[in-house]
């Protein structure tokens, strides 16, 4: 019998129950399952992680793989607190010991940006890396061990905008929920290239069948073409919105 999803979560720490002692040795432990189905999901994406084939790459039966995860659902959530629990978490250069904000609150020094610019840039690495991440919203993913530590880490980046707790948990999901639009807008498109071999075609019909309609967004959209080099550009996206992002984060009031 499987055991429940907190306590597979915390299958390595010292208080964890072991589970039964008798019948020989399981072949394959959580941790082994777990690593294999990220193995699949990088691979080969989510959809490819089945009872039936990660037992087979396992070489156990669909029954005994239930045993060791719980249920499909739970495997998920082990699965990104697994990638979470592995993200480099390098001390903050210039970190501040944490405590309670002050009435009289020094300007926040400016390499608070660099805090958070390192934040949101290790986490479209994590999702770029681990793109079925993005199909995970199981909120249960918050008791793993793996994301608890990461956020705390990530919480720290804060410190120098001295935020009520609230508003720096509010503030690290709005930085977060940017970097998640980001890495969904990255994802590849099956027709661009497509458009990219067809637009010496279309380019001059779309122009014939708009004539002097919708002005604004022909101008807008030729500029930014011609600034992008495309209809769309991923990493102009990203610098001009984790700019702003940063900007709306230093308006914030202290918690004073």
């Amino acid at each position: 019998m499987a055991r429940d999803l907190v306590d597979l979560l915390w299958r390595d720490h010292p208080d964890a129950p072991r589970g039964g002692t008798r019948g020989p040795r399981a072949r394959v432990s959580t941790s082994d399952a777990v690593d294999a189905a990220v193995a699949l999901a990088d691979a080969e994406g989510l959809a490819a992680v089945t009872a039936r084939r990660l037992a087979g790459v396992l070489g156990v039966s669909a029954m005994a793989l239930y045993t060791h995860v719980g249920s499909l659902d739970d495997l998920l959530v082990l699965m990104a607190d697994a990638v979470h629990a592995a993200m480099p978490r390098p001390p903050y250069a210039d970190d501040a010991p944490a405590g309670p904000a002050s009435a009289d609150r020094a300007p926040a020094d400016p390499a608070w940006r660099g805090r958070v610019r390192t934040v949101a840039e290790t986490n479209l690495t994590l999702l770029t890396e681990h793109p079925w991440l993005l199909d995970v919203a199981d909120q249960r993913t918050a008791l793993g061990p793996g994301t608890i530590a990461k956020y705390d880490h990530e919480l720290r980046a804060l410190d120098p905008l001295r935020l009520a707790d609230a508003d720096r948990d509010a503030a690290l999901t709005f930085v977060l929920d940017f970097v998640r639009g980001a890495a969904r807008a990255r994802r590849p498109d099956p027709h661009g290239a497509a458009m990219a071999a067809e637009w010496g075609t279309w380019g001059p019909r779309l122009a014939a069948y708009l004539a002097d309609a919708h002005p604004l967004a022909q101008r807008v959209g030729a500029a930014a073409g011609a600034a992008q080099g495309a209809a769309y550009s991923p990493d102009h996206a990203w610098r001009f919105g984790l700019d702003r992002v940063l900007d709306a984060l230093g308006a914030l009031p202290a918690d004073a």
